[in-house]
């Protein structure tokens, strides 16, 4: 039986743009006296409106712009002789013209080749591929960007600031991304939420989720009446909806799919494809009389290819002309951040961030607030030096323990209650836990945080917004349709979309993860965590120029 997400869609943006009273009582959430209880959502399509002119656009240019090429349909049974095979498949680097020597400054391309099982060619694009040029004794890496032509070859363009090799990685071949949309369109209750119900008699236990399956079972509306996030339960026998105590991850839908072949570790997922000739490149320093500096088409800026920085020596470099700088010890952290409150909100690796602050300064000390550490809130404090650091997980859907339902808290809501100023960093990174739902439903998401972000720096504008991008991750055959990394690009392409041309800062986790040495994780290692934090300190405390 199909969900009800298309409607809840439409829904969640109306709900979005509205004010609360334009709503009518069906929309209050439990703790008001009248919390709703519908026997099925299909009760909400008389509610629905249509989408403002302006969100209608936006949202249509914000599709467009994260556009996938088409993929394949797939046979059943399925056969892998006619997907792409990285074993078969080939880059190789193309030679500079006229077969002079490469130099620092220029442009690398590698031309991709994608084959099948059987050795055929590919006839069309789609496949998922990374690309980084790295040294590993320089400690440099940088990741490379890809385009796609849509006949199975693919070419990866770096820029040339040191020699070192080139590899290419097939995270999916375009016939795995088929499946993967299938399953956001047809399963996005596939990661499934539980609440409990209690009473002074008895204890409930329920489902929970922003798409419930439609039943006879009556159905609890927690849908925020200030940002419009959904949020539904069914509701416990003889007890209220009010009753609702906790949330948790429930568990996964198993057997949703019969296309596992295309998800194969050493097979087809995230397998380097080998070079066709020398993967390396030796490169020259710049030509006597060439300048060299960080231009606009060095950076590519003008087409599509804009890499956010690169490795060197292990620190993370910009290529946007500012200065990264290095808070190599506790005291120059401190200094940077002395008088600043920090507010972080998001997911689990934005916690990651609290932790490294909290591990790394002597004196900023944590104040137990006897709350779930997967939600917070979670405080430090520094009295000396006035810095006050602050973390809180990002509202539903939220994969977490069993946590008080009362604590989940929306972005949007919380940056409403901060006052802001030139002493204030709003910091907030929230990805991990929408991959498996339609990306229609992460963009109202981010909308809805803009909106508020837009709030804040209208009522405070010396107020620091910094943005934590996803970034690639290991994951099981299983855990492809949960962490695919084709699911966070995705939803990293709308990010950067819906955030484009606001005066917020982005820590581009993608680009810093994918170019460094150490295994993709979704929690990335110390070294590529300290980056990503002078990263952020340097956004908060930038150089003076002069």
């Amino acid at each position: 039986m199909p969900t009800r997400c298309s409607s809840l869609i439409k829904w969640i943006l109306w709900s979005t743009t509205s004010k609360p009273e334009d709503r009518s009582n069906k929309t209050k959430t439990a703790g008001h006296p009248e919390s709703v209880i519908t026997r099925s959502l299909k009760t909400l399509k008389s509610a629905l409106k249509p989408l403002s002119p302006e969100e209608a656009l936006e949202e249509h240019l914000v599709l467009e712009s994260i556009a996938w090429p088409k993929t394949p349909p797939l046979p059943s049974p399925l056969s892998l002789n006619n997907t792409s095979d990285p074993a078969h498949s080939t880059f190789t680097i193309l030679p500079r013209k006229r077969g002079e020597q490469w130099y620092i400054g220029d442009k690398l391309e590698v031309m991709i080749k994608m084959y099948d099982f059987q050795g055929h060619p590919k006839k069309s694009g789609g496949d998922v591929l990374l690309a980084r040029l790295h040294n590993l004794t320089l400690g440099a890496g940088a990741a490379g960007h890809i385009t796609d032509y849509l006949n199975g070859t693919y070419s990866a363009v770096f820029s040339l600031l040191w020699e070192g090799s080139a590899q290419v990685i097939l995270v999916h071949p375009s016939e795995a991304v088929t499946e993967l949309r299938r399953m956001n369109k047809e399963e996005p209750d596939r990661i499934f939420f539980k609440s409990q119900f209690r009473s002074s008699l008895f204890t409930r236990t329920t489902t929970c989720n922003v798409c419930l399956r439609p039943t006879e079972q009556p159905v609890c509306n927690y849908t925020d009446l200030h940002t419009g996030e959904p949020w539904f339960c069914y509701k416990p026998t003889n007890l209220s909806c009010n009753a609702r105590i906790s949330n948790y991850n429930g568990g996964y839908k198993k057997n949703l799919t019969t296309m596992e072949k295309l998800f194969q570790r050493g097979v087809n997922m995230k397998v380097s494809i080998p070079a066709s000739g020398p993967a390396s490149v030796t490169i020259l320093p710049k030509q006597k009389g060439v300048s060299y500096k960080i231009t606009k088409k060095l950076l590519g800026i003008g087409g599509e290819s804009k890499p956010s920085g690169y490795y060197y020596q292990g620190v993370w470099r910009a290529l946007d002309g500012s200065t990264v700088q290095q808070f190599n010890t506790s005291s120059a952290i401190t200094q940077c951040l002395k008088g600043k409150v920090v507010h972080m909100y998001g997911d689990s690796t934005m916690r990651q961030w609290f932790e490294y602050l909290n591990a790394s300064l002597p004196d900023l000390k944590e104040f137990n607030l006897h709350s779930p550490k997967s939600i917070g809130p979670l405080m430090a404090l520094d009295y000396a030096n006035n810095i006050f650091v602050t973390h809180r997980a990002h509202g539903p859907p939220l994969r977490t323990v069993n946590v008080p339902s009362m604590e989940l808290h929306y972005i949007a809501n919380e940056l409403d209650n901060v006052v802001g100023g030139s002493n204030t960093v709003v910091v907030f990174g929230i990805w991990a836990h929408f991959d498996n739902f339609p990306i229609e439903f992460y963009i109202r998401r981010l909308m809805s945080i803009r909106r508020a972000v837009v709030r804040l720096l209208s009522r405070a504008p010396g107020t620091v917004v910094v943005i934590r991008t996803g970034n690639p991750k290991s994951f099981t055959p299983s855990g492809a349709f949960v962490n695919s990394d084709w699911y966070t690009f995705q939803r990293l392409k709308a990010l950067r979309a819906v955030f484009k041309g606001f005066n917020v800062h982005l820590v581009d986790a993608w680009e810093m993860v994918l170019a460094h040495h150490l295994p993709h994780n979704m929690h990335p290692q110390p070294p590529i965590i300290k980056n990503m934090i002078n990263v952020l300190l340097s956004y908060i405390c930038p150089q003076k120029v002069g």
